[in-house]
């Protein structure tokens, strides 16, 4: 069997079998409104009817959503549910806050703490980025630019009680404020959701004719090499002098070494609003599991050291 035909089997098993850590997210997020039910019910059991419904329509809305993100893997699903997920949680400390029984409770927040670790972990971001792969492919995500990930968690934390409360004070007759904290809440989701998903658009990918990287965060125009270009690929040293592609990111790097120069452009900044061009020898990416992303270099026929 000659390598194409491997690596071509190799990636339609990956998008065919999903990794467990897949159907754990999955079977976690079912526990959630199968046991989790009853602590929503005794958190609202007092109030208005209307506050009832709209927690028990939107409740059942944000399930749905995860609900069919997981069940559909792609990159879309992905941002879906690392943006969707986690606003369990802070259902579950409004429900804490709310008094009900800790049985209860913790029936709410023991399966939404696996389903929401299971989505953030590399292995699912693999299998969801590697189900869009086009043919031949195996993409490996980039992790986030350590400042770009912290900017992304804050911007999340302001907006997610905003996407909570909205609603609720539209129920409780709050016209006014829950008309400005709803419009708030969408506002903050049209702009911030095709950012937060070029997070989920950043990759290492190794195809037949070499690699990509991928990075519209990063560099202004995607960076392609082919095989005959690249003399090695490696873990990155503590003291390498590899141009740094990676943000930066923390955590190990690869580097990518050249035989001869070729030019990166890194994406437009407030200095350089066009971009700027560098040319180099060798540079530093972030795959989210650098071992495993030189493990499939080497069976491709990559010079991996």
């Amino acid at each position: 069997m000659d390598r194409a035909t491997t690596n071509a089997r190799a990636g339609a098993s990956t998008r065919r079998f999903a990794p467990p850590v897949v159907w754990l997210a999955r079977l976690a997020w079912l526990l959630v409104a199968v046991l989790g039910g009853s602590a929503v019910e005794a958190a609202v059991d007092e109030r208005s009817a209307a506050i009832r419904w709209v927690v028990a329509i939107g409740g059942w809305t944000v399930w749905g959503i995860v609900a069919l993100a997981l069940a559909i893997p792609a990159v879309r699903s992905l941002t879906v549910v690392r943006v969707v997920a986690p606003l369990a949680i802070a259902a579950g400390i409004a429900i804490a806050v709310a008094g009900v029984p800790a049985t209860d409770l913790v029936l709410f927040g023991l399966p939404t703490f696996v389903a929401v670790a299971a989505v953030f972990t590399p292995e699912l971001g693999i299998a969801y980025s590697q189900a869009s792969a086009y043919g031949d492919e195996h993409r490996f995500p980039l992790r986030a630019p350590a400042a770009t990930g912290a900017v992304a968690i804050v911007l999340w934390l302001a907006w997610a009680p905003l996407a909570l409360a909205g609603p609720l004070l539209l129920a409780a007759r709050m016209w006014l404020v829950g008309g400005l904290v709803s419009a708030a809440a969408i506002a903050g989701a049209v702009f911030l959701l095709p950012r937060w998903n070029r997070l989920a658009q950043r990759w290492l990918v190794l195809v037949p004719a070499g690699l990509v990287v991928r990075d519209p965060l990063v560099l202004g125009e995607t960076l392609m090499l082919r095989t005959s270009e690249i003399q090695t690929i490696s873990l990155a040293r503590a003291d390498t002098g590899a141009a740094d592609l990676t943000g930066p990111a923390s955590g190990y790097a690869v580097e990518v070494s050249t035989g001869a120069t070729v030019t990166a452009v890194f994406a437009g900044s407030p200095s350089t609003p066009e971009g700027r061009a560098v040319h180099l020898t060798a540079f530093l990416v972030a795959p989210s599991r650098p071992g495993r992303a030189l493990d499939v270099a080497r069976q491709r026929g990559l010079p991996v050291v």
